[in-house]
């Protein structure tokens, strides 16, 4: 099993009609590594400043997540703040600090280069192709990426597209990175730059599977209370990466669309509770329970 999760791992705080958490353990490699854990063994590749404390790094490695890549440098860790209304897919970034995100440039491990999957998520897209050079023949290469990239730096992500087989995105960041108002019209306008697939996440609406020749459609799992939204499309990215690792099977459309309900089953319990709370008392029968209710929902 190999898959690397090169993403953020940052403080955040959240406010959210059920409450507000200071400096609470997240970014996206949090959320993305806890949630394939449940699948393969993650390594992870990101960086944290002195500040970040040694029982976080002790919960990695409790969920079997390698952390040989996890770099601890002089400084703060990447710190985000964010707010929330009653309409769950509406926040406000009131704060980002990138600190020493902010000069991340990933050196990988040896036996981290020998990867089947690598999982590109929220890191500099300028350091994109070094990171890929690094990697010997990777069966997958994923991407997400965050707005703050997108408006900032968007001709580097359309350039790594080309080599990219799964994009992960939002509608709004679909929309924004294609230049195209209409969701499908831009899915279709990334898949031309070369991935295999684009994920286009609904929040509650659920995800919308595109691929050259198909459309698949992912419900989200009916839930009355969401806590925090926080972290949501990071744990679908883990559920689906992980599942894939689990399986080696990479380009099978069956497996995408059986990918793409593991992914929604993990972000609809990231949901129930701020932060990674409800990750850490997750159990594996949980998830399997919750597969079943995602397939009776759609059969008829």
């Amino acid at each position: 099993m190999s898959l690397i999760v090169i993403c953020s791992v940052a403080f955040d705080t959240l406010e959210t009609p059920h409450g507000r958490r200071e400096r609470i353990l997240g970014g996206s490699g949090t959320y993305c590594s806890l949630a394939a854990s449940f699948f393969t063994e993650p390594k992870l590749v990101a960086v944290v400043g002195e500040d970040f404390p040694e029982d976080a790094i002790e919960l990695f490695k409790s969920r079997g997540i390698d952390v040989q890549g996890l770099k601890i440098q002089s400084g703060k860790t990447f710190h985000w703040e964010a707010r929330y209304g009653d309409d769950p897919n509406q926040r406000t970034t009131i704060k980002t600090e990138l600190n020493v995100f902010g000069d991340f440039r990933p050196q990988l491990p040896q036996d981290y280069r020998e990867a089947d999957i690598v999982f590109l998520a929220n890191i500099d897209p300028d350091v994109h192709e070094d990171i890929l050079s690094q990697v010997k023949s990777p069966k997958l290469v994923a991407m997400d990426t965050i707005n703050f990239w997108i408006k900032t730096k968007p001709d580097p992500l359309l350039k790594v597209l080309e080599k990219v087989h799964v994009y992960f995105g939002n509608d709004e960041e679909i929309k924004t990175l294609a230049r195209e108002p209409n969701l499908v019209r831009a899915g279709k306008k990334l898949l031309e730059r070369g991935p295999s697939f684009i994920v286009i996440k609904k929040g509650e609406h659920g995800a919308l599977v595109l691929g050259k020749d198909s459309v698949f459609g992912v419900l989200a799992y009916p839930c009355e209370k969401v806590i925090d939204p926080t972290g949501a499309g990071d744990s679908f990215a883990g559920g689906f990466l992980g599942y894939l690792d689990k399986i080696k099977a990479f380009d099978k459309e069956e497996e995408i669309r059986k990918a793409s309900v593991y992914g929604s089953v993990m972000a609809s319990f990231t949901i129930e509770d701020f932060g990674i709370s409800r990750l850490k008392s997750l159990r594996l029968e949980d998830i399997e329970k919750r597969f079943s209710q995602f397939k009776k929902l759609v059969s008829f």
